[in-house]
């Protein structure tokens, strides 16, 4: 509780305060008035209190100074929400509102990743287009790894054989929705999205894409052209290696598991 104080300062404030209180030029009683070239005015008060706090409890100004010295790496090793998160959306922007667009920032989290991708989504549509960068990418960079999570639906009257509604989609996709002449991602499919029977249909619904395990995009956007520059959606952009791993070992455990099934690409004449 006694280093409460420090939330409510940036980290330039303190640094200086640490530099103060190392250099001797702030020492106990601290005061509003001792503080007013280190801080801000309205932040003087609960630091001078917090600093006396520290001081009553026997900690001296070279140990205040280290303290304050190991927040500061703290906050600059673990950026702000404001600094790991974008707002990224596509269609129309209200009046004064910036905001990053989806479709551009899909094509960039692709065209620079350098190690794996992984993309999960619900509906894929002219992917060809929207998996441009995608593809390019893995033909640049053979070592790549690319891992597809897809939904493979059923129509809604269709009554063939699940096997069936599985060939066609590989075909589909190899044929209609990914670029030609450019290496063909790992896909792995939920089988329950193409179950004949209605009541126990289920979607692979999540939308995302994760790159080198660094950065995570989330987003309520397919990946279909629509989605990805007409529609009205709404994603976040987080810069987080904590994050994109733990999204990354959930769809890992579901092929571990069997829940996602790999879908044999190599059969498919191109």
């Amino acid at each position: 509780m006694m280093m409460s104080f420090t939330t409510q300062l940036s980290v330039s404030e303190l640094v200086a305060l640490a530099e103060a209180l190392q250099s001797g030029r702030l020492r106990s009683p601290f005061t509003k008035i001792s503080l007013r070239t280190t801080v801000t005015t309205q932040h003087a008060e609960a630091v001078a209190a917090g600093l006396e706090a520290l001081n009553r409890s026997g900690a001296n100004v070279e140990t205040m100074a280290l303290m304050l010295s190991a927040i500061v790496m703290d906050r600059k090793n673990c950026p702000s929400v404001d600094d790991a998160i974008d707002l990224v959306t596509t269609g129309p922007e209200g009046c004064g509102v910036t905001n990053r667009d989806t479709g551009v920032v899909v094509r960039e989290l692709f065209a620079n990743a350098q190690h794996s991708v992984l993309v999960v989504g619900y509906a894929v549509y002219q992917g060809h287009r929207v998996f441009s960068a995608l593809a390019d990418r893995m033909h640049e960079h053979p070592s790549l790894l690319v891992r597809m999570f897809l939904d493979v639906q059923r129509p809604a009257t269709d009554t063939s054989m699940t096997s069936e509604v599985v060939r066609r989609f590989a075909e589909r996709f190899v044929t209609t929705q990914w670029p030609p002449s450019r290496p063909l991602p790992t896909v792995y499919y939920y089988p329950p999205s193409s179950n004949i029977d209605p009541a126990k249909r289920a979607a692979l619904h999540a939308k995302c894409v994760v790159v080198d395990e660094q950065v995570s995009f989330v987003s309520s956007a397919n990946f279909t052209e629509a989605a990805q520059l007409r529609n009205i959606e709404v994603g976040l952009l987080v810069r987080s290696p904590l994050i994109a791993g733990r999204l990354t070992r959930h769809f890992q455990s579901l092929v571990d598991d069997g829940s996602v099934v790999s879908l044999d690409l190599s059969r498919v004449v191109r």
